[in-house]
């Protein structure tokens, strides 16, 4: 799976001041990052607010990333859920024609055993011929997806080609790269740590500060999978602070904010999120006029 080797964005879903979605922005953002070296686009995740997007927002925001992508770059279209029925139809019902591939995030809430993760997935990889990524992240579904589950399912079904892991435990990291399968992806969902993972075998990053630094941290992935240690630093050093103030609050209010910066889109959320507190934005607008 060559297309989701690299850099891939999780891409905010931007607002007007309205709270509705604010396409042109999002056509902007869309068009900045395929124009400075991100791999591929990740659609309604979580730094998209998936879960106060509405099904009608949620395909006009798909048929607006296709239109502008134009074939460009691959993209990735996340549906998950913690109840399986209702992802295996979405995915039935969902027109996948221009999506490469399918970001489903463990099961959140319910806290499932390790088998109930593995029939969840099994399930969700029996509805499809898209190959799919899962995504464990434990800091926001309450339950973490061992190793051995992740690897287990590597090995019983083909569809299922990688792992967006971001549990920030480098240990995991580690056993899943030195266990999975010979083209199994193993995917930083880590910022922080995303250099560090392309180093030790891993095979890229779905990325937050990417869509706002795409050219930097391209860079910097791409240094990661050539093995360039020294280079691949200097470019984390430079980044290593907006990753951690992006992250003070909450995700997305800390990328938005960037971005309003930058001047592509506004720093609006939706409740229950809200917006970067005053102080924060003053350290974000520092970092972005002196990077």
């Amino acid at each position: 799976m060559q297309k989701f080797i690299g850099t891939g964005v999780a891409l905010v879903t931007p607002f007007n001041e309205d709270l509705s979605v604010d396409f042109d922005a999002l056509i902007k953002l869309v068009n900045f990052n395929i124009e400075n070296g991100t791999n591929y686009l990740v659609i309604n995740g979580t730094t998209a607010e998936s879960a106060t997007i509405s099904k009608e927002e949620k395909l006009k925001i798909i048929d607006v990333i296709v239109t502008t992508n134009a074939g460009r770059v691959p993209l990735v279209l996340g549906i998950g859920g913690n109840n399986t029925l209702e992802v295996v139809k979405d995915i039935k019902t969902t027109n996948l024609e221009n999506i490469d591939g399918i970001l489903s995030v463990a099961p959140y809430y319910s806290k499932p055993t390790q088998e109930g993760f593995y029939q969840h997935f099994k399930a969700i990889s029996e509805a499809t011929e898209k190959p799919i990524i899962l995504y464990n992240v434990p800091g926001r579904t309450a339950k973490n997806m061992d190793a051995e589950t992740t690897i287990r399912l590597a090995n019983d079904f083909e569809n299922i080609v990688g792992i967006k892991e971001a549990g920030n435990n480098m240990q995991q990291y580690l056993e899943l790269i030195k266990n999975k399968p010979k083209d199994f992806l193993v995917i930083s969902g880590d910022d922080d740590l995303a250099l560090s993972i392309a180093l030790a075998g891993g095979s890229g990053v779905i990325s937050v500060i990417g869509q706002a630094y795409p050219k930097e941290f391209s860079t910097l992935i791409k240094d990661g999978l050539e093995g360039n240690n020294k280079e691949g630093f200097a470019m984390h050093f430079r980044l290593m602070s907006i990753i951690d103030l992006i992250f003070e609050e909450n995700n997305p209010a800390g990328i938005k904010t960037v971005l309003q910066e930058l001047g592509i889109c506004k720093n609006e959320v939706r409740l229950p999120l809200v917006k970067a507190s005053a102080t924060l934005q003053a350290k974000i607008a520092n970092f972005v006029k002196n990077f």
